[in-house]
């Protein structure tokens, strides 16, 4: 495959710029168009329902030198239609000969005609922020990552703070009940009242309105139930959409010299053998590796061991693998204590880890997934012996 003149990525987050970057650490030479549908140039999220809303940072700029990488950046201009060839926004057309989809994702909104917040964006970030101050009360949809962090933020920040969640423990969809259910007494500890089992009808003024008639009062709601890619401006067109942009084991798209990487993306993964997706930094720092490898002839694959942390209510949670299709969760260390894991298990295989305090265990959890090695569930359960020390031949 000839090295293509123009690459074209469209969405100028994270991931379309890595992209950018690697492309150049590659010595491509051919000309770079990066497009991003927002205003402000690149910068990292994470942060934003952490230290920004704390106050402790206003910008997470990425600080890219988009002159000396010689990146022409394209700001505001949404993506409209891809055509043969062809990219159009609501402004121009691009012509491409590579062209990689990294357009992230969008958080889902309730009905109702009241004001309600969503946190995606650095404006998102800065604007709750400026709401949340002491006695304001603040109602949160959702008891996922996001309505964790926003929570541990805003009592930080002396609200009155009260979280709905429709599942039977926080973070349920993410980690499943047993996992969640550790993390109930985290909210009452920290002074915020978590509903659980409550079912939002719609968002209306001066509160939520809940499907069994009541109502929560709140001056500020934000939503956080969740975020879904940024693909519908792909419908319609040749790109087969599978949860996102279904991408092969090398970020190839169903049309040649297409890629596509970060949140709204799903790839085929050989280590889990099924398509996946993830929403999570460490996909869009790592990902553009491989796409930046592959648009210029490459074959490499892309098959992580999946890693994603959250901070909440003084709590250092990690997570690390994919649990989907365990049979067996191991318990490491007492959960109703400050330090402890949990471990899934397909058969004797270590498949995911979750820690709580302990980065020594995640670690060493990530190597011996990484590796594809067997464990003895026995020694796993022992919080004395390290998880690096619980394999066993296989």
């Amino acid at each position: 495959m000839a090295e293509p003149a123009r690459v074209v990525i469209v969405g100028a987050g994270l991931a379309g710029l890595r992209v950018a970057e690697e492309l150049r650490a590659r010595d491509y030479h051919g000309s770079i168009t990066l497009i991003g549908a927002e205003t402000r140039p690149p910068y990292d999220r994470p942060p934003l329902s952490k230290k920004v809303m704390t106050g402790e940072l206003d910008d997470t700029s990425l600080r890219a030198d988009m002159e000396s990488l010689t990146i022409d950046l394209r700001l505001a201009e949404r993506a409209i239609e891809l055509g043969s060839g062809v990219l159009r926004t609501e402004q121009a057309e691009y012509e491409w000969d590579a062209l990689v989809l990294a357009t992230g994702a969008n958080p889902v909104s309730l009905p109702g005609s009241g004001p309600q917040h969503l946190l995606r964006t650095v404006d998102d970030a800065l604007k709750i922020r400026a709401m949340l101050t002491p006695g304001t009360r603040l109602g949160i949809v959702g008891a996922g990552w996001i309505g964790a962090e926003l929570a541990t933020a805003a009592t930080s920040r002396g609200c009155d703070v009260t979280v709905l969640e429709a599942a039977t423990t926080p973070i349920a969809a993410a980690v499943g009940t047993d996992i969640g259910s550790m993390t109930i007494p985290w909210y009452a500890a920290a002074g915020v009242e978590l509903r659980l089992n409550e079912a939002v009808a719609s968002i209306e003024p001066g509160g939520i309105a809940l499907r069994d008639g009541g109502f929560v009062r709140a001056d500020v709601v934000v939503t956080a139930v969740g975020v879904r890619p940024a693909v519908t401006w792909l419908t319609g067109s040749a790109v087969r959409l599978v949860n996102g942009v279904a991408a092969d084991g090398q970020l190839r798209t169903s049309i040649p010299n297409v890629f596509a990487a970060g949140d709204c993306a799903s790839f085929w993964s050989a280590r889990y053998q099924r398509q996946l997706r993830f929403e999570h930094w460490d996909v869009a720092l790592h990902a553009p590796e491989v796409v930046a490898a592959n648009v210029l002839g490459g074959s490499a694959a892309y098959d992580p061991v999946p890693y994603f942390w959250s901070e909440q209510f003084g709590r250092m949670v990690q997570y690390v693998g994919y649990h989907g299709g365990a049979d067996q969760l191991i318990w490491r260390g007492r959960p109703t204590e400050a330090r402890w894991a949990a471990c899934w298990l397909a058969g004797d295989r270590l498949v995911a880890a979750l820690t709580v305090g302990l980065p020594r265990d995640l670690i060493q959890a990530r190597r011996l997934i990484e590796a594809g090695g067997l464990v003895d569930p026995a020694k796993l359960a022992d919080a004395g012996i390290a998880v690096r020390d619980s394999g066993i031949a296989g």
